[in-house]
């Protein structure tokens, strides 16, 4: 199980990253969320939790700054790294995982610049951090599920992000890829990056999450994971959603 305790982790800045009042999101002038409340603080994991459609995606893209707020107010712009739920990769496309791993630096320098020495680094190290490094002239599309994702997972890291903002990161991933997501989170929020995780299983948010939102088009309850979790009328809830998985008692 990985280590979720803020206090047996470096005591980080408790200042908010991103901080959310009253917020609404929505596509083509339809609210799909709103009623958002919600403050991230760096060196923590938050669990996004709900059905399908709840607005768990959405809420990921209005903190991505991909949509804007349709009301409310949504104050701070940290440095962000997202691993969507699908990506655009084609399997069969001849580019290597070092190469992949490469477009996380992209966003900030543009297509034609070359990399520098302090990029190369940083993607030297996103590659360690999932453990890569010896996968790195490997074609990408030979990675096993589980490879794929931990290598998507290095190219949004190649930013440092303050905040990490994770897509359902764990469908389909087989237990050891599973549990080395676990620790790069852990180690991550240890560090003071906060994770912020869209995801159906309750295992996984009791196990690596501090806190909670479930979310039913608004957000019905946050707060202790724990609590939340071990709420009956709140589990009901979640449990009628055929994809979520039981936490541990």
């Amino acid at each position: 199980m990985a280590d979720r305790h803020p206090q047996d982790r470096p005591d980080p800045i408790r200042r908010s990253l991103i901080t959310l009042r009253d917020a609404a999101f929505g596509y083509d002038g339809r609210v799909a969320l709103e009623h958002v409340d919600f403050d991230i603080v760096p060196g923590e994991a938050v669990a996004l939790l709900g059905r399908n459609g709840a607005g768990k995606s959405t809420l990921l893209k209005g903190l991505l700054g991909i949509l804007s707020p349709a009301s409310g107010t949504v104050v701070g712009s940290p440095r962000t790294g997202y691993l969507p739920q699908t990506h655009r990769i084609d399997p069969d496309f001849p580019i290597t995982v070092r190469q992949a791993v490469t477009m996380g630096r992209y966003h900030d320098r543009g297509w034609l610049r070359p990399m520098r020495r302090v990029d190369r680094e940083a993607i030297d190290a996103a590659l360690e951090r999932v453990d890569l490094s010896g996968l790195a002239r490997s074609r990408f599309g030979d990675l096993s599920g589980g490879q794929r994702q931990r290598a998507l997972l290095a190219r949004a890291l190649t930013t440092s992000p303050e905040l990490l903002l994770l897509d359902e990161p764990f469908n389909g991933l087989d237990r050891p890829s599973r549990d080395q997501l676990l620790r790069t989170i852990s180690a991550l929020t240890a560090e003071g990056v906060a994770v912020v995780v869209s995801t159906h299983d309750l295992t996984l948010a009791h196990d690596v999450c501090d806190r909670a939102l479930i979310l039913d088009g608004r957000v019905v309850a946050s707060g202790n994971v724990d609590e939340l979790l071990h709420d009956h009328h709140l589990r009901a809830t979640l449990h009628d959603d055929p994809h979520s998985q039981p936490a541990h008692a």
